[in-house]
């Protein structure tokens, strides 16, 4: 067994179930800080801005005491929509990014807007971008890293995602070769990228020096094929169970976890397995179970 120690584990919020600031269908943060610690995780991302306490020295306190610690904030944007939306835009982001920095994180995951809402399925406009949308997502997106870069010293890694716009092989590599690789980097989500039809481990062989960050996660074909049969929304398909425990789903985990260690540099690989919404009690066992598969990948 190959040992990767170029590769560093951790977990989310996301794999508690954890969508939103506020929703009485999630456990309590206290609740999860607990049993991600208690899974053998070390490093966590912050979620929904709003989840886990913004003050940095209640969560400093908090997740200090437990043994853990941030790889990354998250934001949600719509770049494409150009200037318009920058001030709100920056208002979001400047509140994850601070947060981010003040606990030591070094990364700020940048998720594009849905074209259709993740609850309701509601088409929110088009799913194919104009040029003129294209040329706007690229170049926000690069005055969007550049400005965190300089004022919170965070790298942001843009995660490609199922309902957006940044989300097939195609949409994907057409996003890295708009982009300066200087400022932008990938947040490679293996589970979304499958889910759209993607190779991971051909993206990280052909644009290794773009991928910046991972999220592992796994989705379940045969569920896959009923949601795009049926053409489901995302957020249904999850509470479907497309996404699913590794090692039972699509891609293997094992070979994209070897690619991303020949590259040769410090990656975070963060478990993600949505499972919005889902009973208090399934998230920590799968978490237990999921980290034990890590080891034995090497991880």
């Amino acid at each position: 067994m190959t040992t990767l120690s170029r590769i560093r584990i951790g977990s989310a919020p996301d794999s508690w179930g954890v969508w939103f600031p506020e929703d009485p269908r999630q456990v309590p943060w206290r609740r999860f800080l607990d049993e991600v610690a208690a899974s053998g995780y070390e490093w966590i991302e912050l979620g929904p801005y709003g989840y886990l306490p913004t003050d940095p020295a209640v969560l400093a306190e908090e997740t200090g005491r437990r043994g853990l610690k941030v790889s990354a904030g998250t934001v949600f944007t719509g770049l494409h929509h150009g200037p318009a939306v920058w001030e709100k835009t920056w208002a979001h982001v400047a509140d994850n990014a601070a947060l981010a920095r003040a606990m030591g994180a070094g990364h700020l995951v940048v998720i594009p807007s849905f074209w259709r809402d993740d609850k309701t399925g509601t088409v929110l406009e088009d799913r194919v971008l104009t040029p003129g949308q294209w040329r706007e997502l690229t170049t926000q997106t690069e005055r969007l890293a550049h400005e965190v870069r300089e004022r919170y010293g965070l790298r942001v890694v843009v995660h490609p995602h199922a309902d957006t716009h940044i989300d097939t092989e195609e949409n994907v590599t057409r996003f890295l070769d708009a982009t300066d690789p200087d400022l932008v980097s990938l947040c490679l989500d293996t589970g979304h990228y499958a889910y759209c039809g993607g190779d991971s481990v051909k993206l990280i062989e052909t644009y290794g020096e773009r991928v910046g960050y991972l999220h592992l996660k796994q989705v379940d074909p045969e569920i896959l094929a009923g949601v795009r049969a049926e053409e489901v929304p995302f957020g249904p398909a999850v509470a479907r169970g497309v996404m699913c425990e590794p090692p039972a789903g699509v891609p293997a985990l094992e070979p994209v976890l070897a690619a991303a260690q020949k590259l040769g540099v410090e990656l975070f690989a963060i478990v993600e397995q949505d499972m919005y919404p889902c009973p208090p009690d399934k998230p920590l066992p799968i978490a237990r179970r999921t980290r034990a598969f890590l080891r034995s990948c090497g991880a």
